[in-house]
């Protein structure tokens, strides 16, 4: 890697595009190896790269385990969104906190059904535990009335920083940039495709113009009858600076200056020279995309005030950096000395399985037109005649083929302990050899503190995509989601190890039962530890219409019959049903 790269030459020649900038190459060129590695193919890379025994190299799918194992107990058993405050949220629409939070909850959890997060997030996460990065995007589908969500390859991924943004903070511009291969059957050449998100000052309103002649689609500034830019309805100007400010829907009473463009187009390899990269091409030589609908992706307003994409790192970033890092990256070398020992075990076994053989005073056969003795042959059923004196060695390799897989097995374990997935997480460690389940909970403790860290890096982001989801229905204006600022919603991972669910329901059931957890809490415990309860909120609301016993002490304490019948779920009683009737010697609460 740190020799010159040159394109169509050598392991990393496909990635030698003009523009790709340094910065940016180097970083291409430690996911090829990582993917590379994930895919049985490091061998191959090297003999590209001029390792002669680079084929000869045995890899057999460990760097492939260590990735899967991290990405299954990442996601754990599930994943769920969940609004805090959505559990005591059932029953009428009064607008407060706790129904706003559970209308939010059950639409954000349906727009995930729809666009199938899960198998997204497996996409993603693939990437991310990979390569140590991963890429979500958003865009608002007005056919299908939701945000669409996709994810990117992070090699195609460039954020734009500059002096002034520091690169632990997200960028006011990302690029997404790939070739596209010519096509010698529709005679298309060579281009290079970027796709640019970026943050800027509202700006008049804009149509688009289709292809007419030699003029290629673009967009033109919308005039008035005198001749004056016209502003996008609900815009308006100031008079003095002339800027021009919005108001968004989660943000009444708050106006803003900044928008969100997208551009789309395409360039010609052969347009683009020395001094053009990714950040810098000519805007003469463009081909803008032109969407579905007819609209010319030049500098589209999205009427949003930020970018619609989330940047995943598999672990926290340094400090000043932006990149994540890959789950195999502090293991690599072990898992080349794995496979130098596969690869010697692979030729010991060789001579083990067909031994060498030193003979002397046997009676070879030769050949009957040089008369020459031609080599002995050993197979099964093979007959040696040996004379007088004559006698048979073999050359015994088992011994070194025994010390060979000792070594593997010692380096696996140096594997699965310096990668903190554990003996216990990979598989390899045998039931009969843990003496009880706290030895058990204490040889996952890494594990525990691995996922834990892989979480905590995903955490708001899966946060901030998921605001993101609720901003784009309210610009694109669906019925029924509320206007300001939405409630905050996470992602709540299933757990990653198997968890001793009958000591939760005891420990929820001693609770409750002395009055020291809420039974909201209890069901996020009980659905924590992997019991089925889909809606927090709906199962609270099943249980309190099932205890009378709650519901009697609440008369008691109340003498109100409309609090008992919400208590239970049931609508507001008739003029036919009476009071409460009080305990004997007990005031009502207007008497006390």
């Amino acid at each position: 890697m740190a020799q010159p790269v040159r394109r169509g030459v050598g392991p990393f020649g496909d990635l030698a595009g003009g523009w790709v900038p340094p910065e940016d190459l180097r970083r291409l060129q430690t996911y090829k190896v990582l993917a590379a590695y994930d895919q049985n193919q490091a061998g191959q890379l090297a003999f590209t790269g001029g390792d002669e025994g680079g084929l000869d190299r045995r890899e057999l799918g460990d760097p492939a385990k260590i990735n899967t194992a991290a990405l299954g107990y990442l996601l754990g058993a599930s994943q769920r969104i969940v609004v805090p405050g959505a559990e005591g949220g059932t029953g009428s629409g009064d607008g407060s906190a706790a129904v706003v939070a559970a209308d939010l909850q059950a639409r954000l959890r349906d727009w995930a059904r729809r666009e199938l997060l899960p198998l997204r997030m497996q996409q993603c996460e693939r990437s991310t535990v990979r390569s140590g990065d991963g890429v979500y995007t958003l865009a608002w589908d007005p056919q299908a009335g939701r945000p669409v969500l996709r994810t990117f390859d992070c090699g195609f991924f460039f954020p734009e920083f500059d002096d002034q943004v520091d690169a632990a903070e997200f960028p006011a511009r990302v690029h997404f940039a790939w070739e596209l291969p010519e096509d010698p059957r529709t005679g298309r050449k060579a281009r290079l495709r970027r796709i640019t998100y970026e943050l800027g000052p509202i700006g008049a309103a804009t149509r688009p113009v289709p292809a007419s002649g030699k003029s290629r689609p673009h967009r033109e500034w919308v005039t008035g009858p005198d001749g004056g830019q016209v502003l996008t309805a609900g815009d308006s100007a100031d008079p003095v600076s002339g800027l021009i400010s919005r108001t968004y829907p989660w943000a009444p009473g708050k106006p803003s200056q900044t928008t969100c463009y997208l551009t789309d187009a395409e360039w010609l390899l052969e347009d683009l020279k020395a001094a053009h990269d990714v950040y810098n091409l000519p805007a003469d030589k463009a081909a803008y995309r032109v969407r579905a609908d007819g609209e010319v992706l030049q500098g589209l307003d999205l009427h949003v005030d930020f970018l619609p994409v989330v940047h995943l790192t598999n672990s926290v970033p340094d400090t000043g950096e932006h990149w994540g890092q890959p789950v195999i990256s502090r293991v690599m070398q072990v898992l080349d000395e794995i496979a130098a020992t596969d690869t010697d075990s692979s030729a010991a076994s060789a001579t083990t399985g067909q031994p060498l053989l030193a003979v002397s005073g046997a009676r070879a056969q030769k050949d009957r037109n040089t008369g020459q003795p031609l080599p002995i042959e050993v197979k099964p059923g093979t007959v040696i005649s040996l004379g007088d004196g004559g006698s048979m060695t073999v050359l015994d390799t088992s011994a070194q083929l025994a010390e060979l897989r000792e070594r593997t097995d010692h380096l696996l374990d140096r594997l699965a302990g310096n990668s903190r997935l554990t003996s216990s997480g990979l598989g390899t460690l045998q039931p009969s050899q843990v003496p009880s389940g706290y030895a058990l909970a204490l040889a996952l403790g890494p594990l525990d503190s691995l996922v834990g860290e892989m979480r905590l890096a995903r955490a708001h982001k899966y946060a901030l995509l998921l605001k993101m989801v609720g901003r784009l229905f309210q610009a694109g204006q669906v019925e029924g989601w509320p206007g300001g600022e939405l409630p905050p919603a996470e992602m709540v991972w299933g757990p990653h190890v198997p968890t001793d669910r009958t000591a939760t329901l005891d420990e929820v059931v001693k609770g409750v039962g002395a009055g020291v957890l809420s039974l909201e809490t209890a069901v996020r415990m009980l659905a924590a530890v992997g019991y089925p309860i889909e809606d927090a909120a709906a199962e609270v609301q099943r249980i309190r219409e099932a205890s009378f016993e709650a519901a009697a002490r609440l008369a008691d304490a109340t003498g109100d019959n409309e609090a008992v019948r919400k208590f239970l779920g049931l609508g507001p009683a008739g003029p036919q049903l009476p009071k409460v009737p009080q305990l004997a010697g007990r005031p009502s609460p207007s008497q006390e």
